[in-house]
């Protein structure tokens, strides 16, 4: 006898889907805008050049403040790898034939590849344009390289294979993002093609994975006016503004890169989804915030394929689909920046780079980029990987690690705007 349990859970989920939606609806966007001000203020009081208490007093309290944002991180981070194996695989699933799923993929890696390069082909051309490292230099910040520059040789047979997880449970256990897709990936197209009587009790277990997993993400989102409150605090008062004013050519060379490549989106959104792009900006305001504040588009996941699916009208099955992804691949803001910081650590250490060398670090930063983690800092080490095999020091990342927090901030909204443009785009594409 068949069990009434799996063909009701499916409305259970929608009504958890339509309280979180009445929460955010209602008061988050506010609420996480007042936490934003309010960190600057606190950080601001408690900065270095506030002067009203000790450095060490100020990194303590900054660590307190932190608490409820660290604490909405770890929940997130809990429930990341079931949401997005659970909405990858069910978007697959309630897409239609495999081949609207193979339309699908295809317009999405041809987006973000074209975008990740218009990134870094940006982030070259201001670096060598603007030259926010030729003071340094001037200056003998740093000691010219004694090895010249060479163009790392990327591996790709081996890149290729290696997205296949051989091993799923060290994946899971390592946290491997990319990973992770590939095996939604795999584990949603073979349920495609499956015999759905027998992948029943799969597909019932996806349904309550979901269930849990969406419970999870409202009760985080009570903390999230909070988290971004505590987490601005802590980034203001342990850096300060010294720090960025050392660097101000280095950070407005990449904040104009950024501003330039969210113009792109927004101008892919006036001409191809035929939507008014402030109007777009409205609607993904809360998403942005959130972004903006804890630095992690993995973070944002869960508001993002709520905000696609109740603000812009994405099919569910297709944000369910291209969020998870795109916080994963989708990275033409990561690429813009790393693009900016390997031209200054070249400048201030006086690498000359070939044309040929920047087009190869054009090249080199689509490759990396695509699967570079959607978390805090990941920047920084794909940065001194890249950096190292172009024959430039290193030692020169230490001096933009200071404000390597507040560009991560920047970037990371631009990335999760790359998500829910591409969302935009595709929400027909399952009709095709």
């Amino acid at each position: 006898m068949s069990s009434p349990v799996h063909p009701t859970q499916p409305s259970r989920v929608r009504d958890l889907q339509w309280e979180v939606r009445s929460w955010v609806g209602a008061r988050l966007w506010a609420q996480v805008l007042l936490g934003l001000l309010l960190g600057i203020v606190a950080g601001a009081a408690l900065s270095p050049e506030a002067g009203w208490v000790s450095r060490s007093t100020a990194v303590s309290a900054g660590a307190w403040l932190a608490v409820p944002g660290r604490l909405f991180l770890a929940i997130i981070g809990m429930v990341l790898i079931p949401l997005v194996m659970v909405s990858i695989i069910k978007g697959m699933l309630g897409g239609g034939s495999m081949a609207q799923l193979k339309s699908v993929g295809l317009r999405l890696l041809v987006f973000v590849t074209l975008t990740t390069g218009i990134g870094a082909g940006l982030g070259v051309g201001l670096g060598q344009w603007i030259a926010p490292g030729a003071a340094l230099a001037e200056a003998d910040a740093f000691t010219p390289a004694q090895v010249a520059a060479r163009p790392p040789t990327p591996d790709l047979p081996s890149l290729i294979v290696n997205l296949v997880p051989a091993n799923p449970q060290a994946a899971l256990a390592e946290r491997d993002m990319l990973a992770i897709v590939v095996l939604s990936l795999f584990l949603g197209a073979a349920a495609l093609v499956a015999d759905r009587k027998k992948t029943a009790p799969f597909l019932g277990a996806l349904d309550g994975l979901l269930e849990i997993s969406m419970t999870l993400v409202k009760w985080a989102m009570y903390l999230a006016p909070w988290a971004v409150f505590g987490l601005l605090a802590d980034v203001i008062a342990r850096s300060g503004l010294d720090a960025v004013a050392s660097l101000t050519s280095y950070v407005l060379t990449v904040l104009a890169g950024l501003l330039a490549l969210m113009v792109f989106y927004l101008v892919v959104i006036a001409l191809f989804a035929r939507r008014h792009p402030l109007q777009f900006l409205k609607d993904i305001a809360s998403v942005l915030l959130l972004a903006f504040s804890t630095s992690s588009s993995a973070a944002v996941i869960p508001l993002s394929i709520d905000t696609a699916v109740r603000q812009l009208h994405v099919p569910e099955s297709v944000a369910n689909f291209t969020i998870p992804l795109g916080a994963t691949i989708n990275m033409a803001g990561t690429a813009l920046y790393q693009a900016v910081a390997v031209c200054f650590l070249a400048q201030m250490s006086g690498v000359v780079l070939s044309p040929e060398s920047l087009a190869t670090i054009v090249i080199t930063l689509i490759v990396t980029s695509i699967g570079a983690p959607g978390t805090p800092g990941v920047g920084i080490v794909i940065l001194s990987n890249i950096v190292a095999g172009f024959g430039i020091p290193t030692a020169g990342i230490a001096l933009i690690l200071g404000v390597d927090r507040l560009l991560d901030m920047f970037r990371t909204t631009v990335n999760v705007t790359g998500d829910l443009t591409v969302s935009v785009l595709l929400r027909g594409a399952r009709k095709d």
